[in-house]
């Protein structure tokens, strides 16, 4: 379970970047493809709950069988149905933990979704998140584009979706700069290399991939963008605990209260330098002060402030 206290917001996470030996099987039929990714997850899931993790987040469509047609999607939803979101449900009820996957589904008007789903630690469901920009062959094949972009809440934070192709465009970056989610959670068929580390810079998030097997890695990031875990060759899964009582500051203007606040405070504070950057990340590790309290105490200026006053400095320069 997550700390609940007033800082040092330690949350346990999971990514599980598995994917299916089996591809789909037209003469064993739609329901036998089921029950295999049903037996699949449960068994991939299985690998990370002894470490009674918070969170657990699954890849994009996770739950439709590899190599399944475009044409037979429809008839696969209508067999589908709701197995394998409930055994997932009865999954994250009985491990008390959030479980998010990417899924293919029928909205209420019928219409195809590329779509991530957040159950809640009693396996009900806490939000829904539809593609933004899902490939053109996607839509060509019926997926409907989403538009809205929700920050869904948990008893630990914040999180936000994003799905594969959404991460090449700015718009929906954009958006998530604006609303600051805890955690972005990214259910992928693809990795995006450097964008995982520009989006959680970005957004000063932590930044949670799960990649759909083929080698890939599936990473966690800090609000810096470096990863702090990673599966591997060997295991398809990590997991990490994440402090999300943390701030982000320039280390311009910045030494000696850096200083000055880890002499005071010890080991109850971090302060992370991932180098060659600049900014740093501060956390609070003690139930006694917030980050916020720490930033208040010692005057430090969060990185958006201080290049939204460079930027005025500029254009006061340039008004002379």
């Amino acid at each position: 379970m997550a700390i609940q206290s007033e800082a040092a917001n330690h949350v346990k996470v999971a990514t599980i970047g598995g994917r299916p030996s089996f591809s789909y099987d037209q003469a064993k039929g739609k329901q036998y493809a089921v029950d295999q990714l049903i037996d699949f997850w449960k068994r991939e899931i299985n690998q990370v709950l002894a470490d009674k993790p918070d969170l657990i987040l699954l890849p994009e469509l996770c739950d439709v069988p590899f190599g399944l047609k475009a044409v037979d999607w429809k008839a696969y939803l209508q067999t589908r149905g709701d197995q394998i979101s409930n055994q997932l449900a009865s999954i994250a009820r009985t491990n008390h933990c959030y479980i998010a996957y990417g899924t293919l589904r029928l909205d209420e008007k019928g219409n195809l979704r590329n779509s991530a789903i957040l159950l809640d630690r009693d396996g009900k469901i806490a939000g829904v998140y539809n593609k933004h920009f899902p490939t053109i062959g996607e839509i060509n094949d019926g997926i409907l584009p989403g538009v809205e972009s929700p920050v869904i809440q948990c008893d630990f934070g914040t999180v936000a979706f994003a799905i594969c192709f959404d991460l090449n465009f700015d718009e929906l970056l954009r958006d998530y700069v604006g609303k600051r989610p805890d955690i972005l959670l990214f259910p992928s068929n693809y990795h995006g290399a450097v964008m995982q580390n520009v989006w959680a810079y970005k957004c000063h998030s932590f930044f949670i991939g799960s990649i759909n097997g083929g080698g890939t890695p599936s990473e966690i990031r800090n609000p810096l963008g470096d990863v702090v875990a990673t599966s591997t060759n060997y295991f398809d899964y990590a997991v990490t605990t994440i402090n999300l009582d943390s701030r982000v500051v320039h280390l311009d203007n910045h030494w000696g209260k850096l200083r000055t606040m880890k002499e005071k405070y010890g080991r109850e504070v971090t302060i992370l330098d991932p180098g060659r950057l600049g900014p740093v990340l501060i956390s609070s590790e003690s139930s006694k002060r917030t980050a916020d309290m720490l930033v208040k105490e010692f005057d430090f200026e969060l990185l958006d402030a201080y290049f939204d006053r460079s930027r005025e400095k500029r254009m006061e320069a340039l008004r002379r």
